[in-house]
């Protein structure tokens, strides 16, 4: 009967905080239930293809079939300008993020987390999901390559970069 009570202590906050994933938007942002409100995350650390862009589907496929209808615990590290809370997020207990790069259906967001960069790095190798396109083009780049000002300049040192809504983006398409 104690060891019961101890597991039953010892799951309960796991539970207590477990969302369903009801609503999978793209391959790095989902919807959560909390109680009565719903919550929109944004994967943490990766940035998957858009969803008018090659691959895009394929990325919000295989998050869909990773998260959709499963408990979901998250970790919140900061709100973007969307107004969506960005996450370490868990599905049944497994890091979206991490697979999502394992199986080649997003970028290493931040270049300082080895861990993730190392996942890209692996799948880019392997030539798995979205690397098996020969020039597959970055969600930052695909972003702003319809926008009105976004003529390619070459900066006084050979650094490529365009203007988009009023600021300096380095990196051309």
């Amino acid at each position: 009967m104690r060891i019961l009570l101890a597991t039953l202590l010892l799951l309960a906050p796991l539970i207590a905080h477990a969302h369903e994933v009801i609503r999978v938007a793209d391959g790095d942002s989902m919807t959560l239930q909390v109680g009565t409100r719903q919550l929109k995350l944004r994967l943490a650390g990766i940035d998957a293809p858009e969803m008018k862009q090659a691959f895009g589907p394929q990325a919000r496929k295989s998050l869909h079939q990773l998260c959709f209808g499963k408990d979901a615990q998250y970790d919140a590290i900061a709100i973007d300008r969307f107004g969506r809370t960005v996450a370490t997020v868990r599905c049944n207990g497994v890091d979206a993020s991490r697979v999502q790069l394992e199986r080649g259906m997003a970028w290493a967001f931040r270049q300082k987390d080895r861990d993730l960069k190392a996942l890209e790095t692996a799948a880019r190798n392997k030539k798995i999901g979205l690397w098996a396109d020969p020039h597959p083009v970055a969600p930052w780049r695909f972003r702003y390559a319809g926008s009105p000002d976004a003529t390619c300049h070459i900066g006084p040192r050979g650094g490529r970069y365009q203007w988009v809504n009023g600021r300096k983006v380095y990196g051309c398409p």
